[in-house]
């Protein structure tokens, strides 16, 4: 049965303020679509893979490179049968693969531009989970590529370690202090995920997971520049697998 225009919340009516809002039918524009044009909006579908910072050239993505325990070029692949690119760890324990912006000076807006706590970040990133089993998974904002929560300072992003966890979690942290909130949303295999991270004026970062908030923070650390990572790390002496499809992220023009 069509439902034409909806929210989360039900069928939607105005005044639309209940979004973001879902559509079901064909919809064709005959004016014109404007982005908002008081965001700056960066968007990777990864056309090209992600290699070792020293294999930057036309052949490879000249915005993202990877790195990790024992991370190579041929970590990297296009998938068979999955739109997006494949990170598989070499088959050693704590073997890893992270997906982060250039971080040489002027090589890419994904760092060169400034994703402050105060700018009004929006974050979002598509994956495909493989096997889940024995192995820790992280996606978002954070200052530097690991996965353990204490070593960053201030941060916001998604995780998933097997060992402890059931549901994805998200992860904030304020001048050091750390906060996890249970998103409620299992991991499961062979499964896409649409995740987004709000930052809005007040500096508190909203969490959602295929569309749906799940955690609110705290007001973050007023102007800490961030990075987004995408990683993966096995937990035992086996590959494993995390697809990666699109990352996307923008702010406020001027703060």
């Amino acid at each position: 049965m069509a439902t034409g225009l909806r929210s989360k919340r039900g069928q939607a009516a105005p005044p639309y303020t209940s979004g973001p809002y879902e559509w079901d039918q064909d919809l064709t524009m005959n004016g014109r679509f404007t982005e908002n044009p008081n965001r700056f909006v960066l968007v990777d579908r990864f056309n090209r893979l992600p290699q070792l910072n020293a294999s930057v050239g036309v052949a490879a993505n000249l915005d993202f490179e990877i790195l990790g325990t024992n991370a190579s070029d041929d970590d990297v692949t296009f998938a068979a049968t999955i739109g997006g690119v494949q990170l598989q760890t070499d088959g050693a324990d704590n073997d890893q693969v992270i997906v982060l912006p250039h971080l040489d000076t002027s090589q890419s807006a994904w760092t060169g531009v400034k994703w402050g706590t105060e700018n009004q970040v929006v974050w979002e990133c598509v994956i495909r989970t493989s096997a889940i089993t024995a192995c820790t998974i992280w996606a978002g904002l954070k200052l530097t590529n690991t996965s353990v929560i204490a070593t960053d300072d201030d941060q916001a992003f998604f995780r998933y370690a097997a060992a402890s966890d059931t549901n994805w979690q998200c992860e904030y942290s304020i001048g050091g202090t750390d906060t996890e909130a249970d998103s409620g949303v299992a991991v499961a295999a062979n499964t896409n995920v649409y995740f987004r991270i709000e930052i809005d004026s007040d500096r508190k970062a909203h969490f959602f997971i295929n569309d749906n908030e799940v955690a609110v923070s705290t007001a973050l650390t007023d102007d800490v520049d961030l990075i987004p990572y995408v990683g993966i790390h096995a937990n035992a002496a086996a590959a494993k697998t995390l697809n990666l499809v699109s990352e996307k992220i923008s702010r406020i023009i001027f703060e």
